[in-house]
């Protein structure tokens, strides 16, 4: 056993350690041909330019948040030797930001909770289940698509002011986690689908009953599929211009941030810096929330797209 093991080249030795450390199931490295590399090269350099373009109104906005106003119409730099930081001061205490920052996190947070369950269960149905007018509620759903905000702005309102909840945040709330979204229900609707059906009669067998398996068998194997309804919740309630507009008109107390960012061209119209820092109070979290769950946004649609 010694002799024989003594005697194999180092090059095998070596590619049979490479292919230890190469993941199950992962064929051979493919080099890259010249055509390939030289396509690459080109398309990096188109794509950067292109890339930078887009993101240069972001990063100036983060930049213009530390300057003064003579600073941010002096250049077009985005970079400064000067940190101006009483811009965030001001904008949480003077502009309320910090109040509408937390009014936005209770009214985004509760959306989420509601929006996500009631979808997820819209989408266990549609996918798990065959029953009479189902076609008609995936038209229903796709004509959803084509209804513009501003056409449910009065009903959602009256509906609020009917239950007693106008000029509450939770009011606000139901309001936001009311709409369907048609994406997220049918990412849902995919992804229970092609589960297997052992699983729920395995559940049945031990007395489980519709909730039940919903919740404890199918819910937690969604678990890509929940990660983009919350960013894509997120982003419409976090988001959202005209819905709380309308509901907090009598009450600035109960704004969001992107009402009470809209609300500073009266005040502060002049001061650049300080409405560049509430904008980036206002983004810097849908930018984190996205970087923490895009590995799960993407396999969310290629689950649905292989359902």
């Amino acid at each position: 056993m010694t002799a024989s093991s003594s005697v194999i080249p180092p090059q095998v030795s070596a590619a049979s350690s490479e292919e230890r450390g190469r993941p199950a199931g992962a064929g051979p490295k493919r080099r890259l041909k010249r055509s390939e590399r030289i396509a690459l090269i080109l398309g990096g350099l188109v794509l950067l330019p292109i890339a930078l373009v887009w993101i240069y109104p972001f990063i100036w906005v983060v930049s213009s948040s530390f300057k003064s106003n003579a600073e941010i119409f002096g250049s077009l730099n985005p970079f400064t030797s000067t940190l101006h930081l009483d811009n965030y001061v001001r904008a949480w205490r003077e502009a309320n930001m910090g109040r509408y920052f937390l009014n936005t996190i209770f009214v985004t947070g509760m959306s989420i909770l509601i929006s996500v369950t009631v979808n997820a269960l819209l989408g266990y149905v549609l996918g798990r289940y065959t029953f009479p007018g189902k076609k008609i509620i995936y038209a229903l759903l796709a004509l959803v698509v084509f209804l513009p905000q501003g056409y449910t702005v009065i009903p959602i309102f009256d509906l609020i002011d009917a239950l007693g909840l106008s000029g509450s945040l939770w009011g606000m709330t139901l309001a936001e986690a009311g709409g369907v979204s048609v994406i997220v229900v049918l990412l849902f609707a995919g992804y229970f689908a092609q589960l297997p059906k052992e699983l729920e009669e395995a559940a049945k067998v031990d007395g489980a009953g519709f909730l039940r398996i919903f919740a404890r068998v199918y819910l937690p194997l969604s678990g890509p599929v929940i990660a983009t309804a919350v960013i894509l919740q997120f982003m419409h309630a976090w988001n959202d211009f005209l819905l709380p507009l309308v509901l907090t008109l009598s009450q600035p107390e109960l704004r969001t941030l992107a009402v009470g960012i809209y609300s500073l061209q009266n005040q502060y119209f002049s001061d650049w810096g300080m409405m560049s820092a509430a904008s980036t109070i206002a983004l810097l979290p849908i930018i984190v929330v996205f970087i923490i769950l895009q590995k799960y946004f993407i396999e969310s649609f290629s689950g649905a797209v292989k359902g």
